[in-house]
């Protein structure tokens, strides 16, 4: 199949332009949410660059949106409506913001485009009334069994920590630089230091180790190094980041909210609410170099079973080749805004990469 969809979490784009078919990125001279293209990604040549506005209509078999806008921009540049004329679904990459757990999805209640959750938490948050869901999680290509943890220190991965704030648990950052070294990596991570100003806590800056946003695999070979990974986030659909880090082998830390009390099993480290819990565990494990191995192996093999890009791939070529039987000409879908039977705001903060 011949599928247009646009670059916009990087993350996720790694795993899918990694199937069978062709991906067409729309791609513009200014790049952008709305034409980033590859993006300067090293994909694989089935994932190609084109101008959606002269695209030719007939040479895509299916769209797969990702904003609430890329219904109407589809059906004004190709000619063809999504979920009518021309085969859809709707992936659903973040958590609902707004009136928990009343959030009403910009797609509720129509039947003509189903909406595709990456985790059990989001298809059970969000509100999508009548409309078809479904569930598929996500899928990570193996970087390999990379870890040493010979850094005493704790890898955390977090885009815009700043401008995000409790959202990613960038307040907690302090106290787990009082356990240890902290070692962070991710877009805007260079205003940390001065925004949590470690000195008021009675901590050195070197506490705090500003890596930033890296390629993929400089990203992967120095967060291996590092003997724990940290997932302080609270509110987040399911960090890509996290999943990595179990695939490279590490044990892990993180926060019992949304997917990740299913996504970390036993004996793979620690998922508590208790954040002295989470601090104690961090510093046993610090301490014991062959239990932190021991248990990303567990990480690992847990992430190769359940977010393995084969079955990844698998359920979404399922998937699509089910949409055209289920388009049809019923109800409209929505064009960029909730139906109004609930008071809600469906705003989503959209990143290019999960944090």
């Amino acid at each position: 199949m011949r599928i247009l969809v646009w670059h916009v979490h990087g993350g996720w784009m790694e795993a899918f332009v990694r199937g069978r078919h062709e991906y067409l990125l729309p791609k513009s001279s200014d790049g952008g949410a709305w034409g980033l293209g590859r993006g300067g990604r090293e994909w694989p040549a089935a994932a190609q660059d084109v101008n959606v506005e002269t695209l030719d209509p007939a040479s895509v078999d299916a769209v797969v949106l990702q904003r609430p806008e890329e219904i109407a921009a589809v059906a004004r540049s190709l000619g063809r409506r999504p979920g009518v004329d021309l085969p859809a679904v709707y992936l659903e990459h973040n958590t609902p913001k707004g009136d928990v757990p009343f959030t009403l999805h910009p797609l509720a209640d129509q039947n003509t485009i189903p909406v595709v959750h990456v985790t059990h938490f989001n298809q059970l948050f969000w509100d999508t009334g009548t409309a078809t869901t479904t569930v598929i999680e996500h899928g990570i290509p193996d970087p390999g069994h990379l870890y040493t943890g010979e850094r005493e220190e704790m890898g955390v991965v977090v885009n815009e920590p700043v401008r995000r704030g409790r959202v990613t648990g960038t307040d907690l950052l302090p106290g787990f630089a009082g356990v240890a070294p902290l070692r962070v990596f991710g877009m805007g991570t260079e205003a940390l230091p001065e925004a949590l100003n470690l000195k008021e806590f009675g901590l050195s800056e070197e506490r705090l180790r500003i890596a930033g946003d890296v390629a993929t695999p400089t990203l992967h070979q120095e967060l291996a190094r590092c003997r724990l990974y940290l997932h302080p986030l609270r509110w987040t659909s399911l960090g890509l980041a996290l999943l990595e880090a179990m695939h490279l082998g590490m044990p892990v830390l993180a926060l019992a909210t949304t997917e990740a009390s299913r996504a970390i099993p036993r004996g793979a480290g620690l998922v508590s609410n208790d954040v002295g819990d989470l601090q104690r565990f961090a510093r046993r494990l610090l301490n014991d170099p062959d239990d932190a191995y021991a248990m990303g192996m567990v990480a690992r093999e847990a992430a190769l079973q359940r977010y393995g890009l084969d079955k990844f791939l698998g359920a979404w070529d399922e998937l699509l080749a089910e949409l055209p039987k289920g388009t049809r000409s019923g109800s409209s879908p929505h064009t960029g805004t909730a139906n109004a039977r609930k008071d809600t705001d469906s705003r989503q903060d959209t990143e290019r990469t999960h944090p």
